[in-house]
């Protein structure tokens, strides 16, 4: 029996040909449907991953990443919004720590404001793979009152 694929009802009946193929319709909810839909290539993964991951890093936009891509602005929002949907919310770990980056203080010395990465930060490393190294870099939010002994 075959089912739909937005309810997954088995109450389908026939409903013509789409592109060669047959086209279903789900008698429950009204779908129209095409069993083996083959829309899908290996160039278009690669590119929806490529796009996530440029926008995970917080380096690119909608717009930057269609121009790269050679898709469209909707289309690389769907990518990440249906990313989003799947993925869970992250927890923090109770080991991470937080440090005071210091490195720039002799460029912005003259500066009577803290500004750039003289801000405290909250600092995550991990290895995903073995190899490879990941560090996560937060800026804490104003409102945080909260001090940590770690």
């Amino acid at each position: 029996m075959i089912t739909c694929k937005n309810c997954q009802h088995t109450h389908t009946v026939k409903n013509g040909f789409v592109r060669g193929k047959q086209r279903y319709q789900c008698r429950a909810c009204g779908y129209n449907f095409v069993l083996g839909d083959e829309r899908h290539s290996h160039a278009i993964e690669v590119k929806k991953a490529l796009c996530i991951i440029l926008y995970s890093l917080g380096k690119a936009s909608f717009g930057f990443l269609a121009k790269l891509l050679g898709v469209s602005c909707t289309t690389t929002y769907y990518w990440i919004r249906q990313i989003a949907a799947s993925t869970n919310e992250s927890t923090i770990a109770p080991d991470i720590q937080e440090i005071e980056f210091d490195e720039m203080l002799h460029f912005i010395q003259s500066k009577k404001e803290k500004s750039g990465l003289l801000k405290p930060r909250i600092v995550a490393q991990g290895e995903p793979l073995p190899g490879y190294s990941v560090v996560v870099m937060l800026q804490r939010s104003n409102d945080s009152r909260i001090k940590s002994n770690i």
